[in-house]
């Protein structure tokens, strides 16, 4: 995972057998759990949904509704989004059902029951208002209902008994026979409705885990599918306005995927990989959490769509490629956790340093090693990284923080696995790189950790710190064990000295709402709710130029009122602004209307970033040369 009022009708129909139905709580795999998605039957926003299990023989059972899914780090709830919750037995009749908590029903006759029916809410109309009593699930996880698009991560709809997670599912989803229809999940055919209206697809999963692991997208999409080498890449694009199309990023997907190809050579063996791309417009009902979610096979990413062509390739890049590196870790080197995933009440795994850390470590380094960006570029990424991290605990036992990471205080730090747990694979791959001449590096690691290990045999968590040490040298056990597992912070001095790297004041490119690294130049105006310039502003060559000054409130961006309320979504769109676009901004100083209407030149700002030593050895230099370009 990576942090950045329309109608669907959905139902589920399902043909009951009678007595004639299968036993299925004794794990048989053989009868499959039916499901059926109708995305043309709605009411009130809200999708029916019918699951038919089979016969049961105990008395009673248990169903549930994902509590936490894989991939991410934080409490989702998908139980609170279910109304009208029913269990009719095979004349129709309700039976007895106790809501045991949030996420989990019980149903004491079970020997009676026939099936299961209720409504669920999707969560992207919901984000705006603070959900259903709390949080919501992060946007990529998340699910949407609309006319024209629905974002399907099945978790939302589909849930689980506890005795059957094992089981087999079939699962077929009826829709408009003019809607585009992706997905992964394996694909049992298409079946026309007489008049020609509607067509139901159906797909067939081994196992509950399959239906969590394969999203799915409907509706009025753009989809672009292309040949990567023997990959084959499924591009599929909801751009609610046609600002973006799947045609605009096909060849920066393309040169992105290639590149990745290239840099994980035969560690990769996906045939397929889907990207669904949901554009959020920034209105009241759409998603607000930027960023992606990864699958086996594919992942959900949300994106602004007020982006620019550029802008959007350049978050793509960053977003996709740290997702499409998640087939490495955890997909295929993971702990027992994360493969028997208890998604009610789920442990977590002591190592995303190696989970999300070293997977975007892996994002940033790619684009260095493959010539998709220069040194400098990626130098100042670290340096930013570092920057980032020293203000959140650097002095958190990684393990310890990841162990616990839904309680505070290790929450809160979360996001530390992309800063910090990155510069831990940097600082490892440095180690590899000088104790082998250059020969061996974290990918040649990882690669060795999947020939060990693999998708189906999970490591023990309290060992692989262990085992790593044993592969490959007694200093990255040591600093496995002092900066990981322990709390010293890092000295990256000592490991940017090996590669003849130095600190040094330079000025480097920046966007449109840093003034370098990671220098925000806005500040809240809490009594008014408002947004005002903080003094940083005038650190960015750009504003300097606009003679904006620090206090100055910014009431509109490109006509679009700014608050604290809408922040977010605002000042995100920002980030994917580009020289040449043109931009209007409202200003109030001093009480007084200041416009500004311009168009963008490149931002610089003057900071104390990373830059390669003149007087640097030879060995240093081989080093460098190593690390950067195998």
């Amino acid at each position: 995972m990576k942090n950045y009022i329309a109608i669907l009708g959905l139902s589920v129909i399902l043909v009951g057998c009678g007595s004639a139905k299968p036993k299925v709580d004794d794990l048989a795999v053989s009868n499959p759990i039916e499901t059926a998605l109708d995305l043309t039957a709605v009411v009130d926003d809200k999708v029916p949904v019918t699951i038919n299990p089979g016969r049961f023989t105990t008395e009673s059972v248990t169903y549930r509704l994902p509590r936490v899914v894989q991939g991410t780090y934080s409490v989702s709830d998908f139980g609170k989004y279910i109304e009208d919750f029913k269990a009719l037995d095979y004349d129709g009749n309700e039976l007895a059902v106790i809501k045991a908590d949030t996420n989990t029903w019980t149903i004491a006759d079970a020997t009676k029951l026939d099936k299961l029916q209720y409504n669920v809410n999707d969560t992207f109309d919901i984000e705006s208002t603070g959900g259903i009593g709390g949080d919501n699930p992060f946007s990529p996880a998340g699910t949407n209902i609309e006319e024209d698009n629905y974002v399907l991560n099945l978790h939302g709809f589909i849930g689980y008994f506890d005795s059957l997670k094992n089981n087999q599912y079939a699962l077929d989803v009826t829709a408009p026979a003019a809607f585009v229809r992706t997905s992964a999940l394996e694909d049992k055919g298409m079946k026309s409705s007489a008049d020609g209206t509607t067509i139901t697809s159906s797909y067939f999963a081994q196992r509950y885990f399959d239906i969590t692991d394969n999203p799915m997208m409907y509706g009025k999409l753009d989809v672009e599918e292309f040949m990567v080498g023997d990959i084959k890449i499924v591009l599929s694009v909801y751009s609610p306005n046609k600002v973006h199309t799947a045609a605009s990023q096909k060849e920066t997907v393309y040169k992105m995927m290639q590149a990745q190809k290239e840099y994980l050579g035969d560690v990769n063996s996906t045939p397929r990989y889907d990207i669904y791309l949901y554009l959020s417009d920034g209105s009241e009902t759409a998603p607000k959490g930027m960023g992606a979610l990864e699958h086996h096979t594919s992942t959900v990413v949300v994106l602004p769509e007020s982006s620019s062509k550029e802008g959007l390739a350049a978050s793509i890049i960053d977003v996709v490629a740290h997702e499409f590196f998640h087939i490495v870790t955890p997909l295929s080197v993971h702990s027992e956790d994360v493969h028997y995933f208890d998604y009610n009440k789920p442990t977590f795994s002591k190592h995303l340093w190696m989970y999300e850390g070293v997977t975007e470590y892996f994002a940033q380094h790619f684009q260095v090693y493959e010539g998709l960006v220069d040194n400098a570029t990626f130098y100042n990424t670290m340096q930013s990284k570092i920057d980032t991290s020293r203000r959140m605990d650097d002095a958190m036992s990684f393990t310890i923080m990841s162990e616990n990471v839904l309680e505070e205080p290790y929450a809160s730090n979360y996001y530390n696995v992309y800063m910090k747990g990155a510069l831990i694979g940097m600082c490892i791959d440095i180690l590899m790189r000088k104790e082998s001449d250059g020969n061996r590096s974290m990918l040649s690691l990882m690669k060795e950790l999947s020939a060990k290990y693999g998708k189906e045999k999970p490591f023990v968590d309290d060992n692989i710190i262990v085992e790593i040490t044993e592969m490959t040298y007694p200093s990255v056990g040591e600093f496995l064990k002092t900066h990981v597992e322990g709390d010293v912070p890092i000295n990256y001095n000592d490991f940017f000295e090996m590669v003849g790297l130095v600190k040094g004041e330079t000025e480097v490119e920046t966007n449109y709402i840093f003034a370098g690294g990671q220098n925000v130049i806005f500040d809240a105006d809490q009594e008014r709710g408002l947004i005002k310039f903080s003094p940083m502003v005038l650190k960015n060559s750009f504003w300097a130029s606009q003679d904006v000054q620090a206090d100055d409130i910014i009431l509109k961006v490109n006509g679009a009122d700014l608050t604290l309320a809408n922040a977010q979504q605002v000042i995100t769109g920002m980030f994917s602004w580009t020289e040449g676009q043109e931009i209007t901004m409202d200003l109030e100083r001093n009480g007084e209307p200041v416009a500004i209407k311009t168009t963008l030149t490149k931002a610089y700002a003057t900071s104390v970033s990373l830059m390669e030593d003149p007087n640097a050895t030879e060995a240093q230099k081989a080093l460098r040369a190593a690390w950067l370009k195998g």
